[in-house]
């Protein structure tokens, strides 16, 4: 490729962007790009929208599948309950989310930016399709922004934004409902805001972000906040799925039609591809940080090479070894060393999770002297506290032992004790242990919650003056005097 020829190159390049090569924005107007593609995605896309919006909706074990009551600090995952004692558990779920991203990247590219992603799903799910019901295809509203204002182009215009604040609220107020059970979100929402000053507050904070985000933001969110896109190069690799340009097919591409004996390849440079993109870019640049691999730029080359009557697949998914002609190594030493790390992470994870219970008991020895001597016993006195952490009252049941000292324990008033726990609340019961001076010794004190067929055993150590300590006292007064 000669000099001039990679110039020209670079400038288009710097121009097909949605940042300018001066760093100012170009407002991207992509095209309709019908095709199996973009069918596949608008089913997923309904999929998932329908999937979240139902999950505070849908009912495990009388409560909904995915509930996070800050206010009482409890939180229902997918029949799971837990309070904010539990929520270190969160820590395996995100590392698990993460850590499939990162091998999602890593074998099948930017598979979630283009497919899963809330801000693509929503972005081109529901407020793409509102901008096109209202202002046309690519040619009429790009045709219609440098137009003068107009009757026409005021009434459309006043009504996609009037769209996008009323779809921006809905999906404000579904996502305040994994916040709010929906009971009371209703309410709110028939009342006053002065009658709910925080989540009304909260509504309208995220409705306006989430228009402003996809009301004008909208890619910029992917070029320069989301960190991940800046991550995939660190993720990729030759052998990495990606939506790639076979550059020894289409090269050298021309327009028109071919003259005999002519030296081209089967791009006609319609720019085709570059129109549809959602970013704005060059898929034949190679591969670029500004790609999301939404198949859009696929679908609508797949179209022109059926129109000329060329094979599909100039653009097509693929890795980059696969696009240079060397084929694509699915299993490589990244795949395994991915699968070990995954294998002990999800083997810590499922262990943290099945230990877990929803019934704790805490034996602490109170604050102050370890023991104390009076009326000729030694006393020792700790504090047992009991939590339900379930959505139900339990029964919970004390029983207690000692070893190696001999004496009595008392259970709040009482040596054994029975306490029904409301759901989500606690109970601290005093535990005395008592033993005589003259025979005391060193023991434990054993207790035994046991809460249906769940036991929970904990212990501690019972102090006390001992006769050979005493000893050593008396020889120390004796040796003073």
């Amino acid at each position: 490729m000669s000099t001039t020829d990679q110039q020209v190159r670079l400038k288009i390049y710097e121009r097909t962007s949605s940042l300018r090569a001066d760093g100012q924005r170009a407002f991207v107007h992509p095209a309709d790009a019908p095709g199996r593609f973009l069918t596949a995605r608008r089913v997923g896309f309904a999929i998932l929208i329908a999937i979240w919006a139902a999950l505070p909706w849908v009912q495990i074990g009388g409560r909904p599948a995915v509930f996070l009551h800050v206010e009482s600090r409890r939180f229902f995952l997918f029949g799971g309950s837990f309070d904010a004692s539990s929520f270190w558990l969160v820590f395996f779920l995100l590392t698990g989310v993460l850590f499939s991203l990162v091998i999602t990247t890593t074998m099948l590219g930017r598979v979630w930016c283009g497919w899963a992603c809330p801000q693509t799903v929503f972005l081109e799910g529901v407020f793409r399709r509102i901008e096109r019901v209202f202002e046309g295809n690519r040619n009429e509203r790009m045709a219609r922004d440098h137009a003068p204002l107009s009757l026409g182009k005021f009434w459309r215009r006043t009504g996609k934004h009037i769209a996008y604040l009323l779809a921006a609220f809905l999906i404000s107020h579904m996502f305040v409902a994994y916040f709010v059970s929906l009971p009371s979100l209703l309410q709110m929402m028939t009342r006053s805001p002065a009658e709910h000053p925080y989540a009304f507050a909260w509504c309208t904070t995220v409705g306006l972000i989430l228009y402003g985000n996809f009301a004008w933001f909208r890619e910029q969110l992917c070029l320069i906040v989301c960190p991940y896109g800046r991550m995939q190069s660190v993720l990729l690799d030759d052998d990495s799925l990606v939506v790639g340009y076979d550059e020894k097919r289409g090269e050298p591409r021309k327009k028109g039609k071919p003259v005999e004996g002519e030296s081209r390849g089967d791009c006609i440079d319609c720019n085709r591809c570059v129109v549809v993109c959602p970013t704005g870019i060059d898929i034949r640049n190679g591969l670029q940080v500004d790609c999301i691999a939404c198949t859009q730029c696929i679908d609508a080359c797949d179209e022109v090479m059926d129109k000329v009557k060329k094979p599909r697949g100039l653009i097509r998914y693929d890795s980059l070894r696969g696009l240079r002609g060397e084929g694509r190594k699915f299993i490589r030493p990244r795949f395994f060393f991915y699968l070990a790390i995954g294998t002990v992470l999800a083997t810590v994870g499922i262990f943290a999770i099945r230990t877990h219970t929803d019934v704790e008991a805490r034996l602490l020895r109170v604050r102050g002297m370890p023991y104390i001597v009076a009326d000729g016993q030694v006393r020792n006195t700790f504090e047992l506290h009991l939590v339900n952490d379930s959505d139900e009252q339990r029964t919970f049941g004390v029983h207690s032992s000692l070893s190696h000292v001999e004496g009595e324990v008392l259970i709040g008033d009482g040596g054994e004790h029975t306490l029904d726990i409301p759901p989500w609340t606690d109970r601290r019961v005093f535990v005395v242990v008592r033993a005589p001076v003259s025979q005391f010794t060193p023991g434990i004190v054993h207790i035994d919650v046991q809460v249906g067929d769940e036991h929970v055993l904990r212990e501690a150590p019972v102090l006390g003056p001992t006769p050979h300590r005493e000893e050593s006292e008396e020889s120390h007064e004796r040796q003073e005097e």
